[in-house]
């Protein structure tokens, strides 16, 4: 078995070598006695030094070697192999080589021994000897033509994502406080669990995940991916935790939905994105969904059914007793030993009412005049009556639920009051409240003459000095 410290296959030769002429340099032997000695090393066995077997030597081969390490300095260096001319590929000829650069041009997501099947087959008929496999992959790998992995979409995003990868270099990279940026993201479960209603579903894993520390913010299995589940399990995460500094994602729905996005903004939590088709970027998240599905679900194989009240238990408990604290071997300790030790830029958590009241949507709508009611989402809302004078409204609530609609004020942001649906059957008594004025009654009056404009108007209309565009009627008099 070979380590990372065993020598280089020339280095082991030039040493085998070298032990077996090496003692003709120490005991020189007699004028004359030179092919004697190399004879008899010739009828000797020695252990090859890559495979270990056994390994004879012809006179002549020894003869070269001990010519070449006495006309040396270094007789070690000069018994090791000939290197590889770099650049140089004389088993590949002109023709070949085009065929083989046509051919990546155009797939260039074949592997190197497709390319290899299909240049024997395009010289097929050909009576120049074939190059190998080994020398198609070596010309591939010294001039860059590696393989290109086919995007799962043939769109136009998922082409620039493939060409900036393979265009900029990708690096790791760790933040240098606790909260500063937390990780999110999904997971598909491989274990089906038995839902309430009796079927069986794969759920899905929310997994917020703090980047310096590694410290696991929340861990909450759900039926969906949806938007409602991801600001359940955020909340816990802000609730356990604090509220962080950024918060990176992917492109999925229930991330970019407005309920997530509006209350990232109202927390103050800044909200960054993933590039298009590059979850390298959120690759810690893909080292926990490792340990999830190595360790975790292989200890439930012998529970079923399998519910997802068992699961959330079972993935709680594994998370604070046995992920954070183990040793990661990156961080040198363990998640939770690096998650105290800080430094922390965490800010405290808003009262709960507070949270929930963040992670909702604000619409504007128009007031219905007759009845002082607006629609949300197929369904009347009542407008209070003191605030019926409005035209249009702003409204905030989450699209998941509607027992929580609040006015707004689109100044401030201040919420104002509730607003509740509209209950028909209470209103079929018949009775019904004075409305309010919209503003205090005035006192009519009496008109006071001509109106000022039109007054105005007749003023310089006498003054153009033209008579009037009309005919009037004559009166019967003077008919």
């Amino acid at each position: 078995m070979t380590t990372g410290n065993d020598p280089r296959h020339r280095d082991r030769w030039a040493r085998l070598r070298f032990s077996i002429i090496g003692p003709l340099f120490a005991a020189p032997p007699q004028p004359g006695a030179l092919q004697a000695a190399l004879a008899a090393l010739a009828e000797r066995d020695w252990r090859h030094p890559v495979t270990g077997g056994p390994v004879r030597f012809g006179v002549s081969t020894l003869e070269r070697w001990y010519y070449a390490a006495r006309a040396a300095t270094d007789p070690v260096a000069a018994l090791r192999n000939r290197r590889r001319p770099k650049g140089h590929f004389m088993a590949l000829t002109p023709v070949v080589i085009e065929t083989l650069v046509q051919q990546y041009r155009e797939h260039p997501g074949w592997t190197a021994q497709l390319h290899f099947d299909n240049l024997c087959a395009a010289f097929a008929g050909c009576t120049e000897g074939m190059p190998s496999y080994a020398t198609v992959r070596r010309y591939l790998k010294a001039h860059g033509m590696h393989r290109q992995a086919r995007p799962r979409r043939d769109t136009e995003g998922a082409e620039r994502a493939r060409d900036r990868f393979e265009r900029l270099e990708v690096r790791s990279y760790e933040l240098e406080h606790v909260a500063a940026l937390w990780h999110l993201d999904f997971h598909h479960g491989s274990r089906k669990v038995l839902t309430r209603d009796g079927t069986w579903a794969k759920p899905y894993l929310l997994g917020i995940l703090d980047d310096r520390s590694r410290l696991i913010c929340h861990l909450q299995w759900y039926l969906d991916e949806s938007a409602q589940g991801l600001v359940h399990g955020l909340s816990q995460a802000f609730m356990k935790r604090g509220l962080p500094r950024a918060l990176m994602t992917d492109n999925g729905a229930a991330m970019l939905a407005e309920e997530t996005v509006a209350g990232l903004q109202r927390l103050g939590v800044l909200h960054q994105t993933t590039l298009p088709y590059s979850p390298h970027q959120n690759g810690k998240q893909e080292s926990l969904w490792g340990r999830i599905e190595g360790r975790l679900l292989p200890m439930l194989e012998g529970h079923t059914p399998l519910t997802l009240e068992v699961l959330n238990q079972a993935t709680q408990a594994w998370a604070e007793q046995e992920y954070h604290r183990t040793h990661h071997s990156e961080l040198g300790t363990t998640p939770l030993q690096r998650y105290l030790a800080g430094p922390n830029v965490r800010r405290d958590c808003p009262p709960v009412a507070a949270l929930a009241d963040a992670f909702r949507i604000e619409v504007t709508r128009r007031q219905r005049r007759s009845d002082g009611t607006v629609s949300l989402d197929g369904q009347r809302f009542e407008i209070p009556a003191r605030y019926q004078h409005l035209d249009r409204v702003h409204l905030r609530y989450a699209r998941w639920d509607r027992s929580r609609v609040d006015l707004v004020d689109p100044h401030t942001g201040t919420l104002l009051c509730p607003v509740l649906p509209l209950d028909k059957s209470a209103h079929a008594h018949g009775q019904r409240r004075t409305r309010p004025p919209a503003t205090p009654p005035l006192d009519p009056l009496p008109p006071s003459g001509m109106a000022p404009l039109l007054r105005q108007l007749l003023a310089d209309y006498a003054a153009t000095g033209l008579p009037p565009a009309y005919l009037p009627i004559p009166e019967e008099d003077d008919a």
